[in-house]
Formats: structure tokens, sequence, C-alpha cells
């Protein structure tokens, strides 16, 4: 029997997605042999494919947790609405995008590029194409998609070039040319919201950054290997940290060779990690971040009010008692809980009927696997005393059919000199199929990963109409204190488009941190278009472009700054040019 291509192996599911930690000799760029093979990320990352006949099931007790993929869900809470509606400008007004889209400085997103990791892009629709009916689309790596030919050392997938989808667009039927889609429409919402073209001069759409030029990755869905582990309910959107990475390799590289400025928008996130930037994604985004000409935007997630969050504190050698109510049919749930250095902890579990786990103790690294006498229900809990890159304590709880009822997780501090502080996060709620919260949860910290790594801006969303706070956004700060998020941006009943109708864009409306985000990076490709292409500051990155952001940020005299839920303030893009041009506020 043939062995099988790392493109095959890429795509199966005989075969693990795993993130390995290893330095590869210089000038490697993948490797193969008959149980795995590999793509170099950057110096640091790999990503692996393993045969799983070779390997024990996916459990942190066969596995370094660092090496475990994670799973990452969309950040709108609701899909962009199918309707047609008229365009409203305000987000970008009272953001002050529209004064600097204007006379004197006419910032544009000219000669930038916007990258997109999501669902895809309907490249079909006018908001994407410029007057004369072009694209303004450089590329499309589509991951899912297997027929064409994959970008250069990436191995899989199918990658489209400008002229590809120009020719498509000239036929009845573009989609024989280039298969492109966005069934879901996220990707599509979030690319008008940044970098729509401006129809009928503005009045019918208007994008953040309208003369930029586009890259778009769809990522493809994860591995069923991988829902399965996490539990995750059948038909939702879910994305894998290996094709997540990839394509931040893609759009960061592309543009290099072309000499132009990048900014790099995801709109997906995980409640899992430690909220610290520790996650292999935060990592990699963080050097990404920091290259010149280079800046990337994560939106915050949308967990600040979903009670998926809890923060204990003991005392002593004493014990916290942690109640989760379970709704009826909930198939099953991950719970992770990180301890504070150098306290060490056991764990217990108590069932709605009263049957108890014995206490599992952290500090030898053990794993337990329960199975309830009358609550049919399974238990799986393992301990990594040291996780590699934290140095803390993790413990995962895999609950399968949990009975409903209130669930009770008792943490017992075993010793140490710490703070004693711990905390629990439940997975996104899109990620649990039925119902499960903490009785007593503490909003702070829920912003998703990757919002806490740096310089990368992290933003939570609000509603420009009334400048409320969106109460499902994700708050910070980090669990060591980290000052996260750097900003708040308008995040509700954003006009996107949502589809065609005879040829024109239908307009509807979306909510959630993602399009905060996306709003956030198309102003970051006007800072950009000032700094690099009009060379008022040519080597201006991520590190810089934040630093603007947060000097020029709007902040009410009620709250205090840095905020858990504003940053450093409203995304003000007319105050950021007041600060560069020395007007005080």
């Amino acid at each position: 029997m043939a062995s099988m291509t790392c493109k095959e192996k890429i795509l199966s599911e005989d075969y693990m997605d795993l993130i390995n930690y290893f330095i590869l000799p210089e000038g490697s760029v993948q490797g193969n042999d008959d149980v795995f093979c590999y793509i170099p990320i950057n110096e640091r990352f790999l990503s692996i494919y393993y045969s799983r006949a070779v390997l024990p099931p996916l459990e942190v007790s066969s596995y370094f947790y660092r090496y475990i993929p994670r799973l990452y869900g969309l950040m709108d809470l609701f899909v962009p609405e199918a309707l047609d509606r008229n365009f409203d400008p305000q987000p970008l007004i009272r953001s002050g995008i529209s004064f600097v889209q204007k006379e004197p400085l006419n910032l544009t997103g000219r000669n930038v590029v916007l990258g997109f990791a999501d669902t895809g892009i309907d490249y079909r629709n006018p908001v994407f194409r410029r007057e004369d009916g072009s694209t303004r689309i450089l590329a499309i790596w589509d991951q899912s998609v297997q027929t064409g030919t994959p970008p250069d050392g990436l191995i899989y997938g199918s990658e489209y070039t400008r002229e590809q989808i120009n020719e498509a667009l000239q036929l009845d039927n573009p989609l024989e040319l280039v298969p492109v889609t966005d069934d879901i429409g996220h990707g599509t919402a979030m690319a008008s919201a940044a970098a729509g073209s401006a129809l009928n001069g503005g009045i019918d759409f208007l994008g953040a950054a309208p003369d930029a030029d586009i890259v778009v990755v769809k990522l493809k869905q994860a591995k069923q290997f991988l829902r399965d582990y996490y539990m995750t309910p059948p038909g939702v959107p879910a994305y894998g940290t290996n094709d997540i990475m990839l394509a931040v390799k893609y759009l960061s590289s592309f543009c290099i060779p072309f000499h132009r400025p990048a900014v790099i928008c995801l709109g997906v996130g995980s409640s899992f990690g430690d909220h610290t930037g520790n996650s292999a994604l935060s990592q990699y985004i963080s050097t990404v971040g920091t290259q010149i000409n280079q800046v990337v935007v994560v939106a915050g997630g949308n967990e600040g009010n979903s009670a998926h969050h809890f923060s204990g504190h003991i005392d002593g050698t004493g014990s916290v008692n942690v109640e989760i109510r379970v709704s009826e049919g909930t198939k099953g749930f991950l719970l992770e809980a990180w301890g504070s250095v150098p306290d060490f902890f056991s764990i217990s579990v108590r069932s709605p009927g009263g049957e108890v786990i014995p206490p599992v103790s952290g500090r030898l690294g053990q794993s337990l696997e329960y199975t309830f006498v009358y609550e049919k229900t399974r238990i799986r809990l393992d301990y990594q005393p040291v996780e590699a890159e934290t140095g803390k304590e993790v413990a995962v709880l895999r609950f399968e059919n949990p009975t409903q009822g209130i669930w009770t997780v008792i943490v017992i501090r075993e010793g140490g000199n710490g703070s004693g502080n711990f905390n629990m996060w439940l997975p996104i709620r899109q990620f649990i199929n039925g119902t499960a919260e903490f009785l007593q949860p503490n909003p702070e910290p829920t912003l998703t990963s990757p919002s806490f790594a740096q310089p990368p801006m992290a933003v939570t969303a609000y509603n420009s109409r009334n400048n409320s706070f969106y109460y499902n956004s994700g708050q910070g700060f980090g669990a060591n204190g980290e000052i996260k998020p750097d900003l708040s941006a308008p995040g509700v009943d954003i006009s996107v488009a949502t589809g065609t109708i005879q040829g024109r864009t239908v307009v509807g409306t979306g909510t959630g941190t993602s399009l905060a985000a996306a709003l956030t990076a198309g102003a970051a490709a006007q800072v950009m278009q000032w700094a690099v292409v009009e060379y008022n500051s040519p080597y201006a990155g991520g590190v810089s472009t934040r630093n603007y952001f947060l000097r020029g940020a709007a902040r009410d005299a009620a709250y205090t700054y840095p905020s858990r839920q504003w940053g450093m303030g409203r995304l003000d893009m007319e105050g950021v040019f007041n600060w560069i041009a020395g007007i005080p506020p």
C-alpha cells in the first residue's frame, strides 16, 4: 500500500493535528514519513499530523497540555440578518472613521492590505469590487477546497489569485472557476464592515477602509476527533489552532514581497487557557504583531454574560465549593481549572444526587475516570501539575452525559504560599449542547483567547447609539492582571453585506465583538496608510498603531482607565489624529 502524502494526512481523520514546539534546522520547509508529517509555522511552532493508530487517545494525561489544539468559534452572537436595510453610517461617524476618510486626510486604506481568517467571503458581492467591476481581493486561500493549487509550502487547500477572481467575475457562473463561498456569512460580514467599497458615494454602503486591498483565508472546519474531544455540538462552526496559525502565516507572509503594510483581523476565540497570553496562537500572533508594517486585531469575545467563568480564593488549606447548573439534555462539556503558583490543589466532584468522587491531587499529576452509579455520568479528570508555558497547575474535567441539576466541584488547597487564587472556565456558549453555567460567575476575565496577546489589539464592543457597553462582550483584565482589552469599538447593529439581489448588495446588521474588531482593523488600515504609505512614519507596526489608538481613545469622566470593559476608552480616529497634531482634547 502506497504511503499517504502529507496533504492526505492533513485532511485525514486517521491523523491527529497537534501543535509541536520545536526548532527545525534552517531551511526546513516540511517533512513527511509513514506515520507523521509537519508544516513549519515559524522558528518555534510546527503544525504536525500524526497517525492516530500509534498514538494514545487525546487526553491531557497522555500529552502535554500545550500540544493539544484548541477549538475556536465565531465571535458574533447573532448571525447577520439577511434583511434588506438601509446602510447606517452612524458607527463610522461615532468612531471618527468617517472624519479621517474625508478631506484633508483622505484615509481610506489605500495601498494597505486587510487580511481575514474566517468563514470565507462572497467575492461576487459589489462591496468587494471596484467601480470598473474588478475585484479588490488580491488572493483567497480556501482551506476547505482541494481541487485547486495550494499556496507554496502550505500543501493543502486551494489558492485563487486576483487574476483568477477577475476572470471568474466575467462568467455567468463565477463559482465554476473560483468555487469559494461563505455559507455562514460571518467572514463576508467582517470584511464588508472593515473594507466594503463605497457604493453610490457611500450612501448605499461604506466600509471603514473602502480602498484597502483584501486577502482572505477560508478556514476549514476542525476534524471530528477534535470536536469529539471538546464535545462540540454537530453543525456548530469550529476551527482548530493549526489551521488558524497557518492562516495567519499566509496572511502575514503574503504582503512581504509586495512591501505592503498589512492588518490582520481575527474574529474567532476560545475560552480555554490561563488567560495570560500563553497559548500557541497568542504567542504566534504576538510575534507577527511585532513585525514592521504589520498589525493584528482580535475580537474580545462575547462571553461576558455567559456565566462561564468562576474566580475563587482559598485561605490556608481550606476548600471552596463551585456549583454548576446543568440543564436537561446537555450532552457534555469540558471545564478547565487553573491554580496560582506555587499553590497546589486537589479536586473532588459531587453529583446532583450526592455521589462524590474522592479528591484527586494535582501535586502528583493524577488522572481519574469515574462513572457515577446513579447519575449515568462519566467524568474524566486530568491534572498537569506544572503546565510547560505557564508553570501553573491545570486540571481538565470532562463531563459526559451530565445529569440535570447542580454539580459541585470541590477545590481543596493542599499547600503552597501563593495567593490561593484559582480560575475556572467553561467553553464558549455555542460549544455546549445544552446549558452549563456557574451559579456564582465572575465576568472578569471573560475575554477569549487570543485576546491577551501583546501587542495585538483586543477589542470589546459597545452600542454607539447610546454609548452603552455591549452586555455580552468579554471583559478583562488578564488572570495575572494583564491590561486587556485595549479599547472598545462599535459592535451593535453594524451594517454588513449579507448577499445580493439582482447584482445589488443586500445590507443587513450584525452584532458582536468580531464586528467591533473589524471596524478597528479598518481604522488600523487608515493609520497604516498615513504612517507607511504616505511615509509619515514608515516603520510603524502593531506597537505604534496600538499606542496611537490608546492615546486618542475617547474617555468618559464616569469611568476609571484602564477599564476591564473599555480598555483605554472608545475607538476615536479624530482623537488619534488630534493627538498626532498636538490638538488638546
